[in-house]
């Protein structure tokens, strides 16, 4: 199981770091008396040192090859056990990396300041559940969720990431050819990083920059272009 998720990683963009194993999601819980008044359900998050400090030592790690900015997105006021946990470790890998500035922001005020200000952030990470609400509203901000990507990746053992973008089969539009591709070509910009093409990640990104600022675009950035054709219009700044 990918034990991050990030998306993209250009130095000008911010990029969310994702805890993806545990937290929130952990699937620990269940339900009593169903359907009766008493029904009750518990959900219980899990958060264990090991995977805390995982992600945001790779969190650190991206942010000293970019601005050197560290955004941890917590709920530490009102969460009394696992916010704790992920402050306090957070507050030690950081006691690592002098050269990087930390910050520590409460996640609803950080929700705003993704709104208001984007550019202010270079690293963000978060829990499992903070990150998929926070990576959504980044994607929103940067036109929709056609244009997010994402890389799953486990650091340090070995095994090969999962890149792909964030809207998955989009079951709404599916077979309709008017997806926007951007989602899925950024990906593969991550995956080309990731794999130690640097060239090429840089000649395909920048082939997707040009399209997206001179057309053609896809509906859900203001434009009439198909999928395919937006596809064919990146393969055509590359060659």
């Amino acid at each position: 199981m990918p034990a991050c998720r990030s998306r993209p990683g250009r130095r000008r963009h911010a990029v969310p770091a994702r805890e993806n194993t545990e937290g929130e999601y952990s699937g620990i819980g269940g339900r009593a008396h169903q359907g009766l008044d008493s029904e009750v359900a518990i959900e219980s998050s899990v958060f264990t040192r090991e995977g805390v400090e995982r992600v945001i030592r790779y969190a650190f790690e991206l942010a000293s090859g970019r601005r050197g900015v560290v955004t941890s997105a917590t709920k530490s006021n009102a969460s009394r056990y696992g916010y704790v946990l992920w402050d306090e470790v957070a507050d030690e890998v950081a006691a690592e990396f002098p050269d990087v500035r930390f910050e520590r922001v409460l996640v609803d005020a950080l929700a705003a300041r993704i709104v208001r200000d984007p550019a202010s952030l270079d690293v963000v990470v978060a829990s499992n559940l903070f990150g998929d609400i926070l990576t959504d509203l980044a994607a929103a901000v940067q036109g929709g969720m056609g244009m997010a990507a994402s890389a799953n990746l486990a650091p340090g053992s070995g095994r090969p990431g999962l890149f792909e973008p964030v809207h998955g089969s989009a079951p709404d539009i599916a077979g309709r050819g008017i997806a926007n591709p951007a989602g899925a070509i950024w990906s593969a910009v991550l995956m080309l990083e990731q794999l130690g093409e640097g060239g090429a990640a840089g000649a395909l990104m920048r082939a997707l920059e040009d399209v997206c600022r001179d057309g053609p675009r896809t509906r859900d950035l203001g434009g009439e272009a198909g999928t395919a054709e937006v596809g064919a219009a990146v393969a055509a700044r590359l060659g």
